[in-house]
């Protein structure tokens, strides 16, 4: 019999009945709510809406449970949700005590709390990933502020920079991460409980007993609003979804550089298989699922988006929805951040390889453009001579180190001996004096404010 069953005289249809239930994929929050529960059930006792002593019973029964759940000792079954799991199974192990839980709360307000409960640990979770991948990114970069490779624009070679500058500009996108779902949390962090169904409730309740007991940082201040709104968990899912973004186009680039055509990169075995009819095969699947698993995190945001675009005030079965999506992407975004901070140091990086791909595309084009400014031409007018240049070079098929000051000079008599030195990729990352370029000086300003980063959001406890 079910708990709101006395309205009703005929028992639910048993194919409705699997079709509203969601204890199978929201009995992952037993733990928030449990935590919900003991805090709202502390508080009526406080308050002397429930008796105390009733109160000390329900909780102690309460963490009993939680444990017994814990352990597996107690399975999680046979119930329409999560909430009625756990307080049909108290009303079992205490008799009509364990049916005061409920007073002065709806599972509106209960699941709104146990979601926001759930999603505070979750994006700690992932901040945490963040933060291992960063290090990761850090300590590789602090490896290679030598090791020259060229940079793109359009997918054509652009100018040279180093593996340590090209790295750590992903390091500043998962630090950007890292601030969103800061941010994300401040606004989970807001306690609903106590709203009800819909217009809160005539008992004398303390609903900032109960944000202090579960460390929020406030409460609702409507009720209509706490109860039909996931703006938090659709703001989780962006996030998520901008993150996975990163991730994507970090897997898309070792893909390219892992192919033979690049051959920049050489694919750990660990973290790489074979063809079930090519022998020589060695695929970037981890690559290519995190790649792929971008979409899916994209789906779960589309989908909220959608169930909740024309919702009237307030509760709506509708909102059932949200968990699946959440949880999936909370699980996709933490294995794909596991398995890419694991692999990220795997790879053998062919820096011979990449010089000469910082060497080749012309990619001293624009340093020898500024070379003419330097000796006073002005920059449009060096930019069409440096084309010229590129254009008789590539006709003949040489670089820019390749030919002679005396081929220079037909292009311009302001090209003196010292361009063969300006070219050099090592010189022109040199010349780079602003902050945020590829210069040693300035990668090893940006891990220094980066470590710094790191030990302003993930305080260490004393």
């Amino acid at each position: 019999m079910k708990m709101w069953s006395g309205r009703f005289k005929d028992s639910l249809d048993a194919k409705a009945d699997l079709f509203n239930s969601s204890l199978p994929f929201d009995k992952r929050l037993y733990k928030h709510d449990i935590m919900g529960s003991i805090a709202h059930c502390s508080m009526l006792g406080e308050c002397g809406i429930i008796p105390q002593s009733d109160a000390e019973l329900i909780c102690k029964t309460l963490s009993d449970i939680f444990y017994d759940i814990k352990s597996a000792k107690l399975k999680v079954k046979g119930a329409e949700d999560i909430h009625m799991f756990i307080e049909e199974e108290l009303t079992k192990r205490i008799g009509d005590v364990g049916k005061k839980l409920h007073t002065a709360r709806s599972r509106n307000d209960q699941v709104a709390l146990d979601l926001r409960l759930y999603l505070r640990d979750a994006v700690d979770s992932i901040a945490g990933l963040l933060k291992n991948l960063i290090e990761t990114i850090i300590k590789i970069s602090n490896q290679n502020l030598d090791t020259i490779v060229p940079a793109y624009t359009h997918m054509q070679k652009a100018q040279p920079t180093t593996l340590a500058h090209y790295l750590m500009a992903y390091a500043e996108m998962f630090m950007r991460d890292v601030e969103r779902l800061a941010e994300c949390k401040n606004r989970i962090n807001i306690m609903p409980l106590g709203s009800c169904a819909c217009t809160s409730t005539s008992y004398p309740i303390d609903r900032r007993n109960v944000a202090k007991r579960l460390d929020f940082d406030g409460i609702t201040e409507n009720s209509l609003d706490a109860v039909s709104d996931r703006d938090f968990a659709i703001e989780f899912l962006s996030d998520c979804a901008v993150l996975m973004m990163h991730l994507s186009r970090f897997n898309e680039e070792i893909i390219y550089w892992a192919s033979d055509e690049f051959g920049y990169i050489e694919l750990d075995d660990k973290f790489s298989t074979g063809s079930s009819i090519m022998p020589q095969k060695k695929n970037p699947d981890m690559c290519e699922l995190i790649r792929g698993k971008t979409g899916r995190c994209y789906g779960n945001l589309m989908a909220l988006l959608t169930s909740m675009k024309a919702l009237p005030l307030a509760y709506n079965k509708d909102m059932q929805e949200d968990k699946e999506v959440v949880f999936d992407t909370e699980d996709t975004v933490k294995i794909c951040l596991e398995i890419f901070t694991a692999m990220l140091p795997s790879f053998k990086y062919n820096k011979e390889k990449l010089r000469k791909g910082a060497e080749r595309g012309y990619t001293a084009a624009t340093e020898c453009a500024d070379y003419l400014v330097k000796k006073g031409a002005a920059f449009r007018d060096a930019h069409a001579v440096v084309g010229r240049l590129v254009r008789y070079c590539s006709d003949i098929d040489k670089q820019l180190d390749e030919i002679s000051i005396d081929e220079y000079k037909i292009f311009s008599d302001l090209f003196e001996d010292d361009i063969m030195q300006v070219v050099k990729p090592e010189n022109i990352l040199q010349s780079r004096k602003a902050p945020g370029s590829p210069s040693e000086k300035a990668v090893k300003n940006e891990i220094k404010k980066a470590e710094k980063f790191l030990k302003t959001y993930f305080v260490q406890p004393e």
